[in-house]
């Protein structure tokens, strides 16, 4: 890299044409890029040239070429650019002898550095920068140059690079600088230039390439050389959603962001935070092992920082992703790389080993670690290589390449000669998922009856530290600054967790003796139970269960005939249905299922719990009939063989009936719901659990048939019931106060509703955080609180909030997120953007023509409310032919009584009445009233919109008298109902023709 840069400011004549040229190790260069800031604020003009060291050139050509630079030549200091080709100290010390000892005006330095470095550097007279301040530094530095301070710091003047011995404000699990780093100076400034010339919102850049090609490193090395650049550096393990998820959370009170204590709030919280730049505009986000892009994409943090990817996988490129391809070494870089990881070896034998190796930077790394410490000649070494190992050694799968296999078989027994044990840590870490791999758990499960080698392994610290640290030694795992220190890796609680690399763990778990795999697998699937918390309702927990899930795929739990084993897999499924992680949970349940029928027998009861599980998830995540044929083909099999009155049988039937009322068929729900609470009322008693659950529905039920004040009633004592049994913060007692919230909404009694909501939002925010989707409920049902209340500016910021919150969480097509969705089209019909609501209405009925029948309530409803968009923007016939139809359909799906038929019929005079139809009008509006009356009260808010509705209409047909009479009425009724100043009263009283928004009870 060769620069020049104009100066800041000019000072006199004499500064200003002064020049100063920097020579610095690519290493270096956070330092190379602060000294040049300092130089410039004083008028110097400035170059930078990377030092490089070809081994075809003689050091004395390239010092003779450096004198050529313009002005003064300022060396920066450190073992690494003398370690550059490498070259020995006999050859630099001759070297600066000859070139630099009779110019000594020319040259200059500074050290940055505190290790050894040839001892003819003395005549560039270097001042040491190290341990002191920026001041000092910048003092000691213009001195050397003798360059006059003549511009102090300006107050709130232009950022310049950090001063390198201070870290960013924020710095988060980034791993140990890797001090054996070698070339990729191209890559670096490619993803330096490409992230700093991106359009803000735009700074993503993905590292690409196989695995064991190095992108985690070059990533690391970026940190360290840019680092400066920003104010917040934070570094995330993205191998799984839900460990990417937990880890950025962490990043929440880094930030000093007021939020719980629950990733999920902190999640939010940092999102906003960064897409603001508040605090924080210069910001470095590192996605590590991002290797499934339709897991993470959506959480990926867009604002004025960057984010830097590492993975295998190019679909980066379809999610705003620029791509920047990391190749295996060059030849130079791989010669340079093993010499400095292995001194003894010559610079041709270098060359041997990595052709040998096929430049891979992973098999670099381990072999020459090794080979230094070992007798074995490199001829010998590659012998092996080309000739394959011994069949009586211990073996890599042939599912690799030959130079792979060999060279893996050749360490291993390297390994098994030296400590046996570090190999049977390695094939244990094998039965977790790659990656970040929690040890700590084999050391803190009993050891009883487990295999003699493994117990005096897990029992003797000494043991268990020195294995570890002979597998460190020669790059097998790795140990990072979020983990264990080296300098505590002799303590007894060191090592509590390694990261083991994808490519090592496919390559060492691929083959290995049967026995071992039987019973090291056994000692992990132990481990992972006992580990299990044993609540997965307890948001505490959460975070234990999201580090468990993706280890099971590896320890082959769901084959396993352990009950603990077994039992932590339906305690995952339990989480993940609360967490809201449906759709890996449903295809978790689906192999388990199939698996243990195999294993178990379709008769088993471990076969009917999972059942349960699988039903849950995937009814949560809209497969609604796939649901429904599951649980009747249970319902059938478990009512021939075990009877009516077992539980297995009720809890597959109440499952049905969830699946029927979400199909939007309410009265066989209702007959399921009538059978079901008191089968287990009898059989468990009023208090258990499963009783309040089925009473919750049977509640559920009644309020989607519009009988809400029965509804209201079940809500209410299954509430009283649960804060009895349960604590006030479970999370079944906080969902049964959503209910009783909404039961008040629709009854009209809005402040009470309002009141009761507030108070449990708060207390949703705390126990499961914002993200959740039960948290997103509560609020969809206080927005529509404080909406009814007359609160329309803080209602529609919280609509929108829930909407948002609800697509992140859920995604587009899941009925929860329709239904906030409908929600947000409604409220921006009245009161905000008429082209945004038509266009999230049309997409409502699209969203919901994919998830439900035609004829389904919420179905009908849609187009009902999409009538009054039309009619907003002047389609009065489309409109009304389109009521007309939901009209008709709606009673036909749920009777002519319903609110959801009165609320269209209330709609649907309105139109008749633009276009025309007045006395049809009328006559509707009439009959709407005696039923709405009938069914929900002379004073519930839809009767009474009916009634003021019925006083336009007769003012339409120039009955006046009668109009005034019934609005007068009407009016009475609203003040005594809802009060003088609600927004109902006072839009009734200026006339204001009312409608009815439909909303999907989707819950």
């Amino acid at each position: 890299m060769s620069e020049t840069r104009t100066p800041v400011r000019s000072t006199d004549r004499a500064a200003a044409r002064q020049t100063v040229t920097i020579s610095f190790a690519g290493f270096n260069r956070a330092w190379a890029m602060w000294i040049g800031d300092r130089l410039e604020r004083q008028g110097v003009r400035v170059a930078y040239i990377r030092w490089d060291s070809p081994a075809e050139e003689t050091l004395v050509d390239l010092l003779r070429g450096l004198a050529l630079a313009e002005g003064r030549v300022l060396i920066l200091v450190s073992e690494r650019y003398f370690q550059l080709g490498p070259r020995t100290f006999e050859e630099w010390n001759a070297a600066l002898r000859e070139v630099v000892a009779p110019d000594p005006s020319k040259f200059a330095a500074v050290s940055v550095t505190n290790t050894q470095v040839p001892a003819a550097v003395a005549v560039l007279a270097p001042v040491d920068l190290t341990n002191m301040g920026a001041d000092e530094a910048e003092r000691r530095l213009l001195d050397r140059l003798d360059v006059p301070s003549v511009h102090p710091p300006v107050a709130n003047g232009p950022r310049g690079p950090r001063f390198p011995a201070a870290m960013p404000e924020v710095w988060g699990g980034v791993p140990r600088r890797n001090t054996r780093f070698t070339g990729r100076e191209p890559l670096l400034n490619d993803a330096f230039h490409l992230l700093q010339n991106s359009e803000p919102g735009a700074g993503v850049l993905t590292l690409h390439g196989m695995s064991g090609v190095g992108k985690t490193q070059l990533a690391a090395e970026y940190v360290y050389r840019f680092g400066p650049e920003y104010d917040v550096v934070w570094w995330v393990n993205a191998e799984s959603r839900a460990t990417y998820r937990r880890v950025l959370a962490e990043l929440a009170p880094k930030l000093g962001l007021s939020t719980g204590d629950e990733y999920g709030e902190r999640l939010r919280a940092v999102r906003d935070g960064l897409r603001r730049g508040n605090p924080f505009s210069r910001w470095l986000l590192i996605l590590d092992g991002a290797d499934e892009p339709d897991q993470i994409w959506d959480m990926v943090p867009t604002g004025p920082g960057h984010v830097l990817i590492t993975s295998r996988n190019t679909e980066w490129s379809e999610h705003n992703s620029k791509l920047l391809e990391v190749p295996v070494y060059g030849r130079d870089e791989s010669v340079a790389f093993i010499r400095r990881r292995a001194p003894r070896l010559t610079e041709p034998e270098a060359d041997e080993l990595a052709e040998a190796l096929e430049d891979l930077p992973l098999l670099l790394d381990q072999t020459a670690g090794w080979l230094n410490d070992s007798d074995l000649s490199v001829e010998d070494y590659i012998a092996l290589l080309e000739g394959g190992v011994d069949q009586d050694v211990v073996r890599v799968s042939a599912d690799f390449p030959v130079t792979f296999q060999t060279a893996w078989s050749i360490l291993l027994n390297k390994l098994r000669d030296t400590v046996p044990e570090s190999v049977d840590l390695l094939r244990l870490c094998t039965f977790f998922a790659p990656g970040f791999i929690p040890v700590r758990m084999l050391r803190e499960m009993p050891h009883d009856d487990l295999p003699e080698q493994i117990t005096g392994l897990l029992d003797n610290p000494l043991l268990w530290n020195k294995a570890i640290n002979q597998l460190r030694q020669y790059s097998v795992v790795r140990l990072e600054s979020h983990e264990v220190g080296v300098d505590e890796a002799l303590s007894p609680g060191a090592g509590e967790s390694v990261y083991l690399h994808r490519m090592v763990h496919q390559v060492v778990g691929k083959d290995m003796p049967e026995q071992d795999r039987r019973e090291f697998i056994d000692v992990v699937r132990r481990a992972l139970a006992e580990a299990d918390p044993g609540r997965p309702t307890d948001t505490r927990n959460w975070e234990a269960y999201a580090e468990l899930i993706p280890h099971l795929k590896y320890a082959d739990v769901l084959n396993s005939r352990d009950r603990k084993v077994q039992t932590l897999v339906l305690n995952c499924l339990r989480y993940m249905y609360f967490a809201g992680e449906y759709t890996a949970g449903w295809k978790l349940a689906r192999r388990a299922l199939d698996t243990w029928r195999a294993l178990l027998g379709d008769s088993h009861p471990r076969i009917w719990d999972v059942t349960y599980h699988y039903a849950n998830l995937l009814r949560a995540a809209g497969r609604l009939e796939e649901t429904e044929a599951i649980e009747r083909a249970a319902v059938n099999q478990l009512r021939e063989e075990r009877g009516e009155r077992d539980l297995d049988y009720l809890r597959v039937l109440m499952g049905l009936a969830a699946d029927v009322r979400a199909l939007g068929r309410y009265d066989e729900t209702l007959a399921l719901d009538e059978q079901l609470y008191p089968m287990y009322r009898e059989l468990l008693g009023e208090q258990d659990s499963r009783t309040l659950n089925a009473l919750n529905n049977w509640g559920y039920t009644l309020r989607l048939m519009g009988r809400y004040q029965q509804a209201l009633d079940i809500a209410q004592r299954t509430l009283e019931q649960r804060r009895l049994v349960l604590t006030n913060r479970h999370l079944w007692t906080l969902f049964a106060e959503v209910s009783y919230s909404i039961g008040l909404r629709l009854l009209g009694r809005y402040a009470e509703a309002q009141s009761i909501q507030a108070k449990n939002v708060r207390e949703y925010r705390i126990v499961t955080g914002e993200t959740n989707q039960d948290t997103l409920r509560a609020e969809h049902n206080l927005a529509l609180c404080m909406l009814r209340g007359g609160e329309r500016e803080a209602a529609g910021k919280l609509l929108t909030k829930v909407l948002e919150g609800f697509e992140r969480k859920l995604g587009d097509r899941d009925l929860l997120t329709v239904s906030a969705a409908v929600s947000h089209s409604c409220f921006n019909r009245e009161h905000g953007d008429i082209d945004l609501a038509r266009e999230t209405s049309e997409s409502i009925l699209v969203r919901y023509g994919q998830l439900l029948p035609e004829t389904h309530p919420f179905s009908i409803g849609a187009r009902a409310n999409h009538a009054l968009i039309l009619r907003n923007v002047g389609e009065r016939e489309h409109a009304h032919v389109l009521i007309e139809q939901a009209l008709a359909e709606m009673a036909e799906a749920v009777g002519e009584s319903h609110p959801y038929t009165l609320g269209c019929a209330v709609n649907a005079s309105a139109l008749r009445n633009l276009v025309g139809e007045t006395e049809s009008a009328a006559e509707l509006s009439r009959v709407t009233i005696a039923r709405a009356t009938e069914n929900l009260g002379r004073t519930h808010p839809l009767t009474l919109s009916a009634r003021v509705a019925h006083a336009a209409d007769l003012r339409g047909l120039r009955s006046r008298q009668q109009a005034e009479k019934v609005e007068q009425e009407a009016l009475t009724d609203l003040e005594a109902t809802l009060g003088k100043q609600h927004v109902h009263t006072v839009s009734a009283r200026a006339r204001n023709r009312p409608y009815w928004d439909f909303e999907p009870q989707a819950s």
